[in-house]
């Protein structure tokens, strides 16, 4: 039945590229690594709009058992990740393990066999006894269900499908989506464009970017002295760090931050009514934070029009306001993020007894232990899954911590010879109860807006309340007494 592993990863941007190293580190080979596309890389394959880049100092984001003294900048565009990416899975040896062109679409867990059968696309099967999701949460693009919009005769793309082929010079382009995409694609293409009209629902808080070309002194240093850019990333950690106090339950922290992003606006913004559009009317930190130093200005362009009226229809040639303007454009560009509290609802994964993981988490929100494990579903093991995001550090980090306890996990059913290790139910239960609470004390709840953050039903199911040292202590070993250990593991499953 299909391919026999010990292990199948899903994906290969940081979650699934880290989790294939920790296994080689621990000594496990019998793995396979499942990818719909034809190269590595994940977001940073996928998202290749103008002006893309991380809001995370690089030297932060990336592993810290693989540090790259080359950055070219700070903050380093798109194509340096991604190349990053493809030279650590070389590096290791990766692409051996990589099934290029594999689309899951779903996996159900076989009690009789302890087993996860992992279907795809093309109909083969990968048989793991432990089944790794890094897939992550910015993965599939959200298209708003807009009135019209199969109408529009023109083109369109998400941010994260850029159309290349299509040159946008003298055109007239409509912008949806005011977030972490748009602000940096909008500077790139408002001088290329006759008219730009962007439609804001929410404006987003956007602070200086304290971006700067890493100096070649550095650089030099930082490969003749790996110690020191430890050292300049441990300074860059523990000032990211610092940032979680004001997101967990004292939001009038985050007033000096407001203070200077107001001075952002009021220094590249001086028309009253494009600033009164841009200010935001809800405490920082309840969205997510932005960081640019290039979207205000071009704002302030003659061909740049920021709408704040809604959009009533699409038309097939034009976008209709909620003023009721009609605005004719020949491209339409939405930056309007991606499905990330219901990012798993399109895969059928069943676990223990027939159990839907979808239909669970749509009825109850999703509900893990430590972002990780799922009670009723015997070595599921999530990365970045519920709750490890982050709006003040480095998701790397926390990939890190999670790769290492999955390594952990299966160790825990080596050592006692187990088939099978299940989260108990009240295990679960107590994280969700304790995580919970602290959200709902936190800004994200408090802070008077809606973001992405929350679910259908207004949980936070995506933020991390709390410092990342926090939850590396809590992921540094497997606590046995969480588990069910079930099952007896065959010969080559324990080897």
């Amino acid at each position: 039945m299909g391919t026999r592993v010990k292990v199948v990863i899903v994906g290969t941007g940081f979650s699934g590229l880290g989790q294939a190293i920790q296994l080689q580190k621990a000594g496990i080979h019998d793995y396979v690594i499942l990818e719909k596309a034809l190269d590595v890389g994940g977001t940073w394959r996928d998202n290749t709009y103008p002006g893309c880049a991380c809001d995370v100092q690089s030297h932060m984001y990336s592993f810290s058992y693989e540090q790259n003294p080359n950055w070219s900048r700070s903050f380093s565009p798109q194509p340096e990740i991604w190349d990053y990416l493809r030279r650590v899975t070389d590096k290791y040896r990766l692409r051996d393990k990589i099934r290029f062109g594999v689309e899951i679409t779903g996996a159900r867990w076989d009690s009789d066999e302890h087993n996860w059968v992992v279907s795809t696309k093309s109909g083969e099967e990968f048989v793991g006894q432990f089944l790794v999701s890094g897939v992550g949460g910015l993965h599939i693009p959200q298209i708003p269900a807009l009135p019209g919009i199969e109408r529009f005769q023109g083109q369109t793309w998400h941010s994260a499908q850029w159309n290349h082929e299509y040159d946008l010079t003298g055109k007239r382009v409509a912008v949806v989506g005011t977030g972490a995409s748009a602000i940096q694609f909008v500077p790139q293409i408002a001088p290329d464009v006759a008219e730009l009209h962007l439609f804001q629902r929410t404006p987003p808080w956007i602070m200086p970017k304290p971006d700067h070309a890493m100096p070649n002194w550095s650089k030099t240093l930082f490969k003749a002295v790996p110690g020191a850019q430890r050292a300049y990333r441990n300074l860059l950690y523990w000032f990211l760090e610092a940032r979680a106090i004001g997101f967990n339950g004292h939001p009038r922290l985050m007033k000096a931050g407001e203070l200077i992003a107001k001075r952002h606006i009021a220094k590249h913004v001086q028309d009253p009514a494009l600033r009164r559009k841009v200010t935001p009317d809800y405490t920082m930190g309840c969205k997510r934070v932005l960081i640019s130093n290039d979207y205000y200005p071009a704002l302030n362009r003659s061909n740049v029009d920021v709408i704040t009226d809604g959009i009533a229809e699409i038309r097939e040639h034009s976008v209709v306001d909620g003023a009721g303007v009609e605005h004719e454009v020949d491209a339409i560009i939405y930056g309007t993020g991606f499905h990330v509290t219901d990012a798993l609802e399109y895969l059928d994964i069943t676990g223990v007894d027939g159990r839907s993981l979808a239909k669970e988490w749509a009825a109850e929100g999703m509900r893990t232990h430590m972002g990780i494990t799922v009670s009723g579903f015997p070595n599921l093991f999530f990365l970045l899954g519920p709750n490890t995001a982050l709006g003040h550090n480095s998701v790397v980090f926390m990939i890190e911590s999670q790769s290492r306890y999955v390594v952990d996990a299966i160790k825990l059913a080596e050592r006692h010879q187990a088939a099978a290790v299940d989260v108990r139910p009240e295990v679960q239960n107590r994280f969700q109860a304790e995580i919970q609470d602290k959200l709902v004390k936190g800004v994200w709840t408090q802070g008077g807006c809606k973001s992405w953050y929350l679910d259908a039903k207004g949980v936070n199911r995506t933020i991390w309340p709390g410092f990342t040292w926090r939850y590396w202590m809590v992921t540094r070993k497997v606590n046995a007494s969480d588990y069910e250990l079930s099952g007896r593991a065959k010969a080559k499953a324990a080897a």
